[in-house]
């Protein structure tokens, strides 16, 4: 097994406004104000799927954000080279057969000046 670190260097960093906005508008169930946070040509990468660009992130929260009710509470910020790593805990009403409680996802967030441009979501495992 690979040595790793669960302590990175810069966890504990703060989470910047524009992506405290994505977490308040998914708390919120507020999909407009969701979408204001991606720029126009952003990636998601979301349960392995890519949706390219701010038609397919609509498509995306609509069905898997909002429509699922989900929240997010952040347990854990780390900034890595202006990127960010968002942990946190996710409820909803999305099917849970199978998953842990609580669930707790990695959001990738790559923010350019005012927009995020990428955002991958991941459930990373610590038991392989």
């Amino acid at each position: 097994m690979a040595p790793t670190s669960h302590h990175p260097p810069n966890a504990g960093a703060a989470l910047p406004p524009l992506l405290a906005e994505y977490v308040e508008a998914t708390n919120s169930f507020d999909l407009e104000r969701l979408l204001t946070t991606f720029a126009d040509d952003a990636l998601v990468n979301d349960q392995l799927r890519d949706y390219w660009g701010l038609a397919a992130i609509r498509y995306w929260a609509e069905r898997d954000i909002i429509g699922e009710r989900l929240t997010m509470e952040v347990t854990e910020v780390i900034e890595h080279y202006s990127n960010f790593i968002v942990a946190a805990k996710v409820d909803g009403t999305y099917d849970k057969r199978g998953l842990p409680d609580p669930l707790v996802l990695a959001f990738y967030f790559t923010p350019h000046r005012d927009r995020i441009v990428q955002l991958i979501i991941l459930r990373n495992r610590h038991d392989i």
